[in-house]
């Protein structure tokens, strides 16, 4: 029996001088034993003593100027501690401490300093209902409506709607040139092409028959509009004109002179009788059709001016450029209503949405759709990588974006889901690199696509009938990533 209380002490022994810097020094711990088989200290040890005035030390440095609230946080911290008197506890684990040992310390501090300041005090005290801030896992209030800290709910990818594929219907050659410019009549009947070879020819858009051909540009055409309330037809091109064509006459009846260089894209605003272009100079001009008379030069762009949408409310027209941007424009003004700058390249097309309040715009390999009036980023869209020449969209929410290597990217307008990709085929005898598509529009139903290419011909695209969900399904998985942002 001997030989084991000698093992214990020399153990004991062993272990305060292993574990000594934990609590104390040796001698101090040795003093504290009563018996030989008790290890720990009953009375406090100097690191614990140490430790509560540490706590001690930081509770008055960092809580000595808090101890009393300003009147007005007073008088709203009483309606709030009313208002929580009056609802019933839901959490049986409320006012739980996190950690005893150090809500027991903090405690006993506090309790010291209230008998020696005989006042009451405000800070890291114990509250009604036994809850203490930051030990005991929260105050009341922790319930309450914020924003920090708090995981944001996951973003559901909405599903997109089902589109049936589009296929190619008819080919029309008649150019002899790259075919830069289309436009639909507003009955629907038939449609217009402007091309290198500087002449503008009517198609019949049933059959696609050739039905005139006006001459008057000594360069290529690149913008044409035909007027809804009208018989006129507007003509831009590279050789700084702007032309206004009367079709019952099949003559040119005015000039709108005022550009420095060639004119790309020109727009006719949906309700005033009002023309804009835009072109290389940098600037979009807005000419009274009648007067010929120019009202607003819109200077701003640092870059040729590629593409100009008008409608009816503000903005009423926005005008894309090479210089990477989107400007809105105030039309009574004549100023800058807004500037979008998050494309990296120029931006060369433009669409906008003949139902909604939003629009869209592509340089290369990049698609990004936006919300009027302000300009507020929507989505981006799955971009093919290359120069997007085009852009247009319909009714039925299909939008289609046109690249300079022929490639044709359908997508659906909701949720930025690419669902057919398409490439266009060169017409026998021309080159491999003039599969391009340099202009799209959607007829009035939105039902037919016609698209002016590189190879000299018109296509016309149209949906097909006989596809259903099930023959052609759509090939899409939802994404972790959060797009619209």
């Amino acid at each position: 029996m001997a030989d084991v209380d000698v093992l214990i002490k020399t153990s004991a022994k062993r272990t305060r001088e292993l574990f000594a810097s934990d609590f104390a020094s040796t001698s101090q711990l040795a003093s504290s034993l009563p018996t030989p088989y008790s290890v720990a200290p009953i009375i406090p040890s100097a690191q614990e003593q140490a430790d509560k005035l540490s706590i001690t030390s930081r509770i008055r440095s960092e809580y000595a100027n808090a101890k009393e609230l300003p009147p007005a946080l007073a008088a709203k911290q009483a309606s709030a501690a009313s208002v929580r008197r009056k609802k019933p506890k839901t959490q049986a684990g409320e006012g739980v401490p996190s950690d005893p040992k150090m809500a027991q310390m903090i405690e006993g501090i506090t309790e010291r300093d209230e008998k020696v300041s005989g006042s009451a005090s405000n800070a890291l005290i114990v509250r009604q209902g036994g809850n203490r801030p930051n030990i005991a896992g929260g105050l009341p209030t922790r319930d309450a409506p914020s924003s920090s800290l708090i995981r944001r709910e996951n973003i559901r990818q909405p599903k997109p709607e089902w589109h049936a594929p589009w296929k190619l219907k008819r080919v029309v050659s008649g150019h002899l040139g790259w075919v830069r410019a289309l436009a639909v009549e507003p009955g629907n009947k038939w449609f217009c092409s402007g091309a290198g070879d500087r002449t503008i020819k009517l198609w019949d858009l049933a059959s696609g028959t050739l039905k005139l051909t006006l001459t008057g540009h000594i360069s290529t055409v690149r913008g044409l509009a035909v007027s809804p309330r009208h018989p006129y037809l507007f003509s831009c091109g590279e050789d700084k004109k702007v032309l206004n064509w009367d079709l019952e006459t099949n003559k040119v009846i005015r000039h709108f002179h005022g550009h420095l260089s060639g004119v790309y894209t020109l727009a006719l605003h949906p309700t005033l009788d009002v023309l804009i272009t835009g072109g290389r100079d940098g600037v979009a001009r807005v000419w009274d059709m009648r007067s010929r008379s120019n009202i607003h030069v819109l200077s701003g762009h640092k870059g040729t001016v590629s593409n100009i949408q008008a409608q009816e409310a503000d903005p009423q027209i926005i005008t894309s450029s090479l210089d990477s941007t989107v400007r809105l424009w105030d039309l009574a003004a004549g100023k800058t209503m807004g500037v979008l700058t998050h494309h990296k390249k120029g931006v060369r097309a433009l669409t906008t949405h003949p139902e909604e309040f939003t629009f869209a715009s592509a340089s290369t390999g990049s698609i990004k759709q936006w919300k009027c009036p302000e300009g507020a980023f929507m989505q981006n869209f799955e971009a093919p990588n290359c120069v997007i020449n085009t852009l247009a969209v319909n009714q039925d929410n299909v939008m289609v974006a046109g690249g300079d290597d022929g490639s044709m990217s359908f997508f659906d307008w909701k949720t930025g889901h690419r669902f057919q990709s398409e490439d266009s085929i060169a017409q026998p005898g021309s080159l491999a690199a003039e599969a391009g598509i340099m202009c799209a529009t959607f007829d009035r139903t939105g039902a037919r696509l016609i698209t002016g290419e590189a190879d000299k011909t018109i296509k016309v695209w149209a949906p097909d009938t006989t596809a259903t969900e099930e023959t052609h399904p759509m090939d899409w998985t939802p994404t972790l990533g959060r797009q619209k942002f």
